[in-house]
Formats: structure tokens, sequence, C-alpha cells
């Protein structure tokens, strides 16, 4: 029996991505690049089976992602009982749109005569549009899934959140109507001043796809009679409801990654959140590790100001001018943060609880100097030891953050606690806060740093999106507790630099 040990191959290598657009005698090759992931395709091995010289050569055209798939390779192997290559095509079909699967020949042929290609502008509606450092221009566009046009190049693009997004799932576009009214696309494409004469302008950078999750509002609604107006009502319009926002998918493609992408396309979507009055919040569907760090940035360069301008803090002294300091096991958050100014600020700008808990938290720490942290080489005995009652402010206030952020996470993870014993409620409090206190160190540092780029470089931006030289490993175990020596904890996970 012929040795099967040396025809399998890695199926992230094997496979290369590219996009191409119409040239003076055949498409001309504008990038290419390897999926970051292929288990959802090829298995959790990533690994294919019975070939040498594999190359599975997707084309994109870089407009509107009309694409092709092409396999070659040096040596295919014969099949022994149930040892068998793997069938590529049948394997690539249902992730792939079924105009794939043409010829070679044909495909060239269908990108060099396409006499639309010339004109072709992003579906949708232009919603934004920023220039890079060296001048390139580029635009965003968003259109509803509803829209045909749309529609055809998120089919297209299903591939892609198999390679690029982890756990990603492609979008049912067979719904009915008013199911895909739900949804909004927003496509980041690259306009060229000078494109090559049979080719298009635009060149596709990313996209993301957004749907509304009706939100459901206490007290909003009222009952009517018959008499108070036509009956049967008129239907109401998915887009007229009031909707929570989530972030279903968003992709940076990895030759445009690392360059502030990924940031205008996510401000773009907090900004028409913001603008549009039948939307309450901005959420994200599942975000990986690499997303938390753009939205925690993007979210924290947007708040920072407010906080700044209202003079955000906590207040060192909240039993100032008690003649007794109650034994209360809470934290007394009310004389800590003005919550009735943050709520105000949180609602304005559609930011989800959660999420604008973790930006107030990390703000509040940057509010404290580094050597008064246990990050920062403070004595975790004399904070233990003295407590609210320190000399220092900034110790004081140091403590009131601990505290703070033990008796969110308790609040969220309440019921996994309270199914542990004291002592490894304890345990896990501590390992909590030094990973929260770790990772929020380490993105207001980055942060910082960001802003030292943009101040030399006159406004540029530049941020992570999700590609695989930016996945950042952020771990995070839950915690909280109502004070410090009866530690409430659990392990929760939101992701440390």
């Amino acid at each position: 029996m012929e040795d099967t040990g040396n025809w399998s191959c890695n199926a992230n290598d094997a496979v290369q991505i590219a996009l191409v657009q119409p040239g003076e005698a055949k498409p001309t090759v504008l990038s290419t690049f390897h999926p970051q992931f292929t288990y959802p395709i090829f298995g959790d091995d990533e690994e294919i089976f019975g070939y040498r010289g594999l190359i599975i050569r997707l084309r994109f055209a870089a407009h509107d992602l009309r694409p092709h798939i092409h396999i070659s390779y040096d040596e295919k192997f014969k099949a022994v009982e149930d040892a068998t290559p793997l069938d590529l095509i049948a394997t690539l079909k249902p992730f792939s749109h079924e105009d794939a699967f043409s010829t070679l020949p044909e495909y060239e042929a269908a990108m060099q005569n396409d006499e639309n290609t010339k004109d072709f502008t992003p579906p949708g509606k232009l919603v934004h549009s920023y220039a890079s450092k060296d001048n390139r221009q580029y635009e965003i566009w968003a259109g509803s899934l509803a829209d045909p046009e749309v529609r055809r190049i998120i089919d297209r693009a299903q591939i892609l959140v198999s390679f690029f997004i982890e756990g990603g799932t492609p979008i049912e576009t067979d719904d009915p109507e008013w199911t895909l009214e739900r949804w909004t696309v927003y496509f980041v494409y690259e306009k060229l001043a000078t494109p090559p004469p049979t080719a298009s302008p635009y060149s596709i950078v990313g996209y993301s796809t957004t749907y509304r999750w009706w939100y459901f509002q206490t007290g909003a609604l009222q009952t009517r009679t018959v008499s108070e107006g036509p009956f049967p009502l008129p239907e109401a319009r998915i887009s007229e409801l009031p909707a929570r926002l989530r972030i279903a998918q968003f992709l940076i493609l990895p030759p445009h990654q690392g360059s502030g992408h990924g940031t205008h396309l996510y401000n773009t979507i907090h900004t028409a959140c913001c603008n549009d009055p039948t939307i309450m919040e901005l959420t994200v569907e599942d975000p990986n590790e690499a997303f938390d760090v753009l939205r925690d940035t993007a979210d924290f360069h947007m708040l920072r100001p407010k906080f700044l301008h209202h003079q955000v803090t906590i207040n060192a002294d909240p039993y100032a001018g008690q003649t007794r300091i109650p034994r209360s096991r809470t934290v007394p958050t009310n004389a800590l943060l003005p919550m009735n100014l943050l709520q105000d600020i949180r609602t304005s700008l559609k930011i989800d609880t959660t999420q604008f808990a973790h930006i107030l938290e990390m703000f509040l720490l940057s509010q404290i100097p580094t050597k008064h942290r246990v990050s920062g080489g403070a004595s975790m005995a004399r904070l233990l030891v003295k407590k609210h009652k320190a000399e220092d402010p900034h110790d004081r206030r140091y403590y009131w953050w601990r505290m703070l952020v033990k008796q969110r996470l308790y609040k969220r993870h309440r019921d996994t606690l309270v199914q542990l014993d004291h002592d490894e409620r304890v345990q896990k409090l501590d390992e909590t806060l030094v990973n929260v206190e770790e990772g929020y160190s380490a993105l207001l540092e980055a942060f910082l740093e960001r802003e030292k780029k943009l101040e030399a470089q006159e406004g540029s931006a530049d941020a992570g999106t999700l590609g695989r030289d930016q996945r950042v490993k952020r771990k995070f175990t839950v915690q909280d507790d109502e004070d410090e020596e009866d530690h409430d904890q659990e392990s929760a996970k939101r992701p440390k630099v």
C-alpha cells in the first residue's frame, strides 16, 4: 500500500486569494494574501489530503467581487481502499458562489469584456469619505441587504467570512424582503483618481454587516381603541421600530489592515446609529479579541474628551460629612461617581451598558498615577490595610476603583460566583483584578502611543482590524465583590492585551 504520510498539505498555505482588475490583455493582480482560517471548510486540522504542490487560487474582481476558483497541483494521490484524495470542488461548493466555477478563460473574458466595469459605483449611498496620510482616497457606502446589488456582493463575499472571521457564519440572503430590510451593509472602497482605462476606480477594502434587533421599551407601548384611529392599523416597517443595532460581520482585508480603515468603518456605523432616532444602542455580536481592541480604542477616543470636560473622577471621600461610616457591604456607587451624568452620556452616544462600563473603568484608572496601582508597584498589603482610609487620595481612589470593578463583575456573573466556595472566590477575584488592570493598562499605553502618532502625522489614523497580524491575546477572568475582604468572583472573557 502506498505511503499516505507525504500527501497532506496545510490548507492555509494552499489557498491563495487575489484581488484583480481588468488589464490591457488579461486581468492584473492588485494584491494577494492567504486566509487566516480554513477549518470551517477543510476541518479542524486545516489539512488537505491527496495532493502535492497544491494551489487553490481564489480570484475576486476588486470592484464587485466577481469570484473564480482555479485548482492546480503537481501530483494527485491514487485512491487505495478508504484513502482517497479530498474532493476539492465538492468541499468548496457549499461556501462559494456558483459563478466561481467557470473555466479560467471564461472568467478572464468576462472580466475583460464587461462594459459595466468602468462605470461601476458601489451599491447603496455614500456616507463617508476620507484620505490616508499618503493621500489615497477612500469611501464608505451603505445599503440595505434588500437591494439586489448589495446582496450580490455579499453572496460573493461569503467565503471570506469563513476565511477571516473566527466562528463567523454566512448570512441567509434568500429570506423574505422584510427580513432583509433589517440588514444594512457598509462597504469600504478605495477610489483611484486615474484607474486603468477599462477598470473601475473602486477597489474593495472591507465591509461590515449590521442588523436591527427589536428593542422593548418599558412603558413605551400604548393601547389604542378603534375609535382613536383607522383599523386595521397601518403595517409597521422594520426600519421604523425601536431597535438595537448589532454589528454582525466586520472585515478589513489583509492588504489594508493596520491603516485605520477599521476605525473609520466602526466610527461611521456609530455615527449612523446616533443619527437614527429609532436606534437605541449599538452592540456587537460575539466580537473577537482584535475587534475588542479596535472598539475599545475607538470608544475611548470618543468618550475621553467628554469625561474630561465634565471632570469625571472617583470621589476619594464618599463618606465625607458623615459622623459614622456605615458598615454596609455595598459599594457607595452614587457617592463615588456622578451616575446621572454618566447615564446621560451613555444614552446620548448609544453605547451599550457593558461596553460603557469598560471604557469608564479604563478612563478612571488612567486618572490614577501608575505608582499608586498594584500594576505599577504599589503595595497590596498596604492597600488592604488602609483601604478607603489611606492618607493619599490617589490610594483611596484606587481602592474604590477596584471595588467598582468588582461590583460590576459580580452583578454580571453572580449566578456562577455563588456556586463557588469563599476561598475559591477570593482566589479568582485576585487573579481577575490583576488581569483586568493589566489589560486596561496595556490598552491605555497603546492609546497614548496612538495619540502621539496622530499628533506627529497631523491627524492621520492608525488602528487594528480583524487580521492575523493583529490577533491580540487578551485574557480575562471575571470578578467582583462587595467588600475587599469578601472577594466574590468568577471567570469571564474580556481579553487582556
